[in-house]
């Protein structure tokens, strides 16, 4: 395969691409850190550039080197996490920096085999990493990567299938020059981001636009095929905010599986009557209301949240002693790994007032 693509895309880069973003910073040797180029792969999976920026400088700020990273317990690593969502991310970066302190000296290892293998990064990540930090000759194929290959060449099918990905996954390979790999690299990561976007494509400002089949053939907005629609299901809770005289609410760590998993979030149940038995279990209380419902969008289905508020409450002296329930302070939260809506649902809550006054149920 000719080298058009790469030929017509760096020119591009040197005038137009992105190249002041904080993980793109160079150590003395002229290299960019791997552990920042790292973090900024795994950030910016499903995630833009633009919501990446915040967390990445205050993640950084607080946990500066892979060392670092794996020396911190998993609730500051989530609670820096918090609001970037696919928590599962933060999970598989800190457990990939505690094995490359056990396995690798405290770095990333420089070995394909062996970065590829580490939680959380794969073939794409560990080939940014290794083309970005070392400029090592690895392709890449990201989301944006993909829109881009699939519509230069013309290829028809859903870029998560199997056949489909493989196509890509040659192209990939075949266009990655031997020189100027990281700028490459970056360079058609930019180009799917701020031209090659999903919908009304900037093609007139491409600089691949010559040689690019879907524009050739006016198919840019049939590529890529999208992915079989379907319905997402829906389902319902009721979170309970028990909150006591000092401003405390009650939180729960969730178990290992589903959703939020391993995070600090509010007790659940199916209904108000059962939320109502929940809470008797954890807090003498005699007051409640509804707080305003809110709908949360996940991946595979639609949850329906109707918080109640228990205001007033008295914690049952055996929650102490369970691990899985803490009444935590509202100056303690921002140190929480906390699911996204649960933290915003708690930031609306005012302070109960000084003199309380109860209703009955």
């Amino acid at each position: 395969m000719n080298s058009t693509l790469a030929t017509d895309l760096l020119p591009w880069f040197d005038r137009h691409g992105r190249h002041d973003l904080p993980w793109q910073a160079t150590t003395p040797d002229g290299q960019r850190a791997s552990y920042r180029v790292w973090l900024s792969e795994v950030m910016l999976q499903q995630t833009q550039v633009a919501t990446v920026i915040p967390y990445f400088l205050r993640f950084t700020e607080a946990l500066p080197t892979l060392p670092d990273l794996a020396a911190a317990d998993e609730d500051r690593v989530l609670a820096l996490w918090s609001g970037l969502g696919y928590y599962r991310r933060a999970r598989f970066l800190h457990r990939a920096a505690q094995l490359c302190v056990e396995r690798h000296g405290g770095e990333l290892p420089r070995d394909f085999e062996a970065l590829a293998a580490l939680p959380g990064i794969g073939r794409s990540t560990a080939g940014a990493i290794l083309a970005q930090a070392h400029g090592l000759r690895f392709a890449i194929l990201d989301g944006n990567v993909k829109r881009v290959l699939t519509r230069y060449h013309g290829i028809e099918g859903h870029p998560g299938q199997g056949a489909v990905e493989k196509q890509l996954w040659e192209r990939a390979e075949a266009h990655t020059p031997h020189q100027r790999v990281a700028d490459y690299t970056q360079a058609i990561m930019d180009l799917g981001a701020t031209v090659c976007v999903r919908t009304r494509p900037l093609c007139l400002a491409c600089p691949l636009t010559g040689t690019c089949v879907a524009r050739r053939e006016g198919r840019t907005a049939q590529l890529p095929t999208p992915k079989p629609g379907k319905t997402l299901p829906s389902r319902s809770t009721t979170m309970l905010v028990l909150r006591d005289t000092r401003d405390r609410v009650l939180l729960e760590r969730r178990g290992p599986d589903g959703v939020w998993s391993g995070l600090w979030s509010l007790p659940e149940a199916a209904d108000h009557e059962a939320a109502w038995r929940q809470a008797q279990a954890h807090a003498h209380l005699d007051d409640a209301r509804p707080l305003p419902p809110f709908v949360h969008v996940f991946s595979h289905y639609r949850l329906a949240v109707e918080p109640l508020l228990f205001d007033g409450a008295t914690a049952h002296p055996a929650i102490a002693d369970n691990a899985r329930l803490r009444w935590y302070a509202r100056d303690e939260w921002p140190t929480l790994g906390l699911p996204a809506p649960v933290r915003t649902l708690l930031e609306t809550l005012h302070p109960p007032l000084a003199s309380h006054t109860s209703h009955s149920r």
